[in-house]
């Protein structure tokens, strides 16, 4: 296992889009027993290669920086996801709406009959039934 670590060691190593790729290339690769073609299968290999040359890399900063950027794309998907599981689950406590003056989502207790909704980022008042 030494010999392992010594041959790690600088390289740049595992991070979230060398997972997506591995993700992706087990999708393409279900793709191509699911339907026969055999391009599919050329493009997980090819997923599958491109995220062990990242791995293996000794180019620590452009490796660090592509994953910035496929973080940068995928945080708005992340950011919605998140969101909705969370109004899921307050579902039963609180009511959420929008605010009419610059849009932004406001949470409100439910069950408190009609109350004057402020939203702290524009001051704009509407009066909602929650």
């Amino acid at each position: 296992m030494d010999w392992f670590r010594r041959f790690m060691a600088g390289r740049y190593g595992v991070d979230q889009l060398y997972v997506a790729l591995i993700i992706l290339s087990m999708v393409f690769l279900m793709l191509s027993s699911i339907t026969g073609w055999p391009y599919f299968s050329v493009v997980a290999l090819l997923l599958f290669a491109y995220a062990y040359f990242r791995v293996l890399s000794r180019s620590i900063y452009k490796r660090s920086q592509e994953n910035l950027m496929f973080l940068k794309l995928l945080d708005p998907a992340s950011r919605w996801s998140r969101q909705t599981v969370r109004r899921i689950k307050d579902l039963k406590k609180y009511k959420y709406f929008r605010c009419t003056g610059c849009g932004r989502s406001l949470r409100v207790p439910r069950g408190k009959g009609k109350v004057r909704i402020t939203c702290p980022i524009c001051g704009t008042a509407s009066v909602k039934k929650t």
